[in-house]
């Protein structure tokens, strides 16, 4: 059985997508579209750049579900390859989002404009330069919680993601994770400062999740077959409500990412097929189970030699 996951933020590059682009009417048109929900090009800035431009959170967020949505469709539509036979759809992050438009949840032009807006207020929760994230490398989880435990009267931060094994994130104010990073280093834990302009999945993001509340309860959900995985529950989802909440829940809480993919590893899946730009879950996939196969779509080639 086969799962099919879906990138978030940080595996943009300018001219991701570009071959598809150039080969298939049916993204030329799905570019065009975006750029008309949104009313501002944000296919030049995917295909030309500037990076700084892309790198814009409000800009990164619809414009990595774009290219997930259009190679997603290049597969289903040019090559007849049915996706939805897919045991789970899921994604990191902001790739919830692809998981949830491609499994047929909400329309296209509705989840581009959702994206924008989450994009932009996550980008504005915190006055820029206050907030930021640490990888840490080659500690667990259970050794990340005593620590921010024992130190809770010292600073504040919180797990962001638990990617993989031996890979988690913390975000929080800068000076907070000034303090953590000493007390990591007293311990050997390896950790890096990411170049990110705000604290994702904290407690920090309270205003993005006053305002992704207000939005996502606009909208209509549609009931799809499809089962999703959830960002904040790495559990099983179906019903729309519930997905709602959820994804209001994510911009605050932690991604558990690891547990999703051992839990659907658990419920029989043995190949995971990453839809979107680069190939950074399919590292993620790597370090959790070496045993299970991985397959990643981003050219047409790759579409060819696709077998499930």
């Amino acid at each position: 059985m086969f799962s099919v996951i879906f990138p978030g933020q940080g595996s943009q590059m300018v001219g991701m997508g570009k071959e598809f682009y150039d080969k298939f009417d049916l993204v030329k048109n799905l570019f065009k579209e975006a750029d008309e929900s949104l009313n501002y090009p944000l296919s030049k800035i995917i295909l030309d750049g500037p990076k700084e431009e892309l790198d814009l959170t409000a800009n990164t967020q619809p414009a990595i579900f774009l290219i997930s949505y259009a190679i997603f469709n290049v597969v289903k539509k040019e090559f007849n390859i049915d996706l939805s036979k897919a045991k789970y759809f899921a994604g990191h992050s902001l790739g919830e989002y692809s998981a949830l438009s491609c499994g047929g949840y909400l329309p296209f032009s509705e989840t581009l404009k959702i994206l924008r807006i989450r994009g932009d207020a996550m980008q504005n929760s915190v006055p820029k330069g206050e907030g930021g994230m640490v990888a840490v490398l080659g500690s667990t989880v259970e050794i990340i919680e005593k620590v921010l435990e024992e130190n809770d009267q010292n600073f504040k931060a919180q797990i962001a993601n638990d990617n993989s094994e031996g890979q988690i994130v913390l975000s929080g104010q800068i000076k907070d994770l000034d303090k953590l990073i000493i007390i990591l280093k007293e311990k050997s834990i390896k950790n890096i400062k990411l170049p990110v302009s705000a604290p994702f999945h904290c407690s920090l993001m309270n205003k993005a999740t006053q305002v992704m509340s207000t939005e996502l309860n606009k909208l209509n959900f549609l009931q799809s077959e499809i089962k999703l995985i959830s960002n904040v529950t790495a559990e099983e989802i179906i019903n729309i409500d519930e997905l709602k909440e959820l994804l209001i829940k994510q911009i605050e809480n932690r991604v558990r990412w690891r547990e999703s993919v051992i839990n659907m590893i658990n419920n029989n899946v043995n190949h995971f097929i990453e839809i979107g730009p680069g190939k950074v879950l399919s590292g993620l996939v790597k370090r959790i189970n070496k045993e299970v196969k991985i397959s990643t779509i981003n050219n047409q080639n790759d579409i060819e030699s696709l077998e499930i």
